[in-house]
């Protein structure tokens, strides 16, 4: 009488068990979850590629501080010399109003205008 009882409730325990784990399992597998989870993986991958983008720019700067200081690039400069200036091709045409942007010349020499 007892070995019944106790392997019916081995029997019923064993069931409860299992079921909740499929109930589990197949809730893990149902399209909403999945897409959760793709979008936590994206969401992490995101930020261990900021986070590497971040040490190479921190080892960029860091190395050119090194290789500045072993050329001397960080020595004073000297007043005699004339300042190097760099100027863009649209800085040197201002434009006539911000919203504005530039054209082509009145005679231009693309035959392909009119097609």
């Amino acid at each position: 009488m007892f070995r019944r009882t106790f392997w019916f409730t081995a029997g019923a325990a064993a069931g409860v068990w299992a079921t909740t784990k499929v109930n589990r399992k197949l809730k893990q597998l149902t399209p909403e979850s999945l897409a959760a989870q793709a979008a936590d993986k994206a969401i992490e991958t995101g930020h261990k590629l900021k986070d590497f983008a971040l040490d190479v720019r921190e080892g960029m700067v860091r190395r050119e501080a090194e290789l500045g200081g072993a050329l001397g690039l960080e020595a004073p400069v000297d007043q005699d010399l004339p300042v190097q200036r760099h100027y863009a091709v649209e800085a040197a045409e201002p434009a006539a109003h911000p919203n504005t942007y530039r054209t082509l010349p009145y005679k231009s020499n693309n035959r392909n205008e009119d097609h």
